[in-house]
């Protein structure tokens, strides 16, 4: 399990910094704004995802569930035990999240996705994902609409 994990995890991780790097340009080309992403794990724990406070999140599953993904807590590695406060909770300065997939993007502010977990406005929590490394809860597109920022159409340039 422990060797299936890492590949996973590793092959996860490649395609989050990839999607990372394509919502970077395409905000740079479509809005002139200039993202810097911490690569390394101290400026990631000692800052936050980037020196903006913006933190992006690919949603690989989006187009099949039609459900946003928003982590509450992590674990390293497959464990029993509790998770550790991630995402929303993690204490950074991120106050924008970025979520979604190649095709559309949801913004959402921190605040909200809190308030959100606090009053159980969300579709569906998740304590354990199918990996059992994450817990969180499930936005329907439509709440994600309802709720968010603003929602960017990826495939559109301005």
């Amino acid at each position: 399990m422990e060797m299936n994990y890492n590949n996973y995890r590793e092959n996860k991780s490649k395609e989050a910094k990839e999607y990372q790097d394509f919502i970077c340009e395409w905000m740079a080309k479509n809005y002139g704004i200039v993202m810097t992403i911490f690569s390394s794990k101290k400026y990631q724990y000692n800052i936050g995802e980037s020196l903006q406070g913006v933190e992006i999140k690919y949603d690989m599953r989006y187009e099949e569930t039609g459900n946003i993904y928003i982590e509450t807590g992590e674990k390293a590695k497959p464990r029993n035990g509790e998770y550790y406060p991630s995402g929303i909770f993690r204490n950074d300065n991120t106050w924008i999240y970025f979520i979604g997939n190649y095709n559309e993007l949801f913004a959402f502010s921190k605040k909200q996705l809190v308030k959100i977990y606090e009053r159980e406005i969300y579709s569906r929590s998740i304590e354990n994902n199918n990996t059992l490394t994450s817990c969180g809860y499930l936005l329907s597109k439509e709440k994600a609409e309802k709720y968010c920022i603003m929602k960017f159409n990826l495939k559109e340039n301005i």
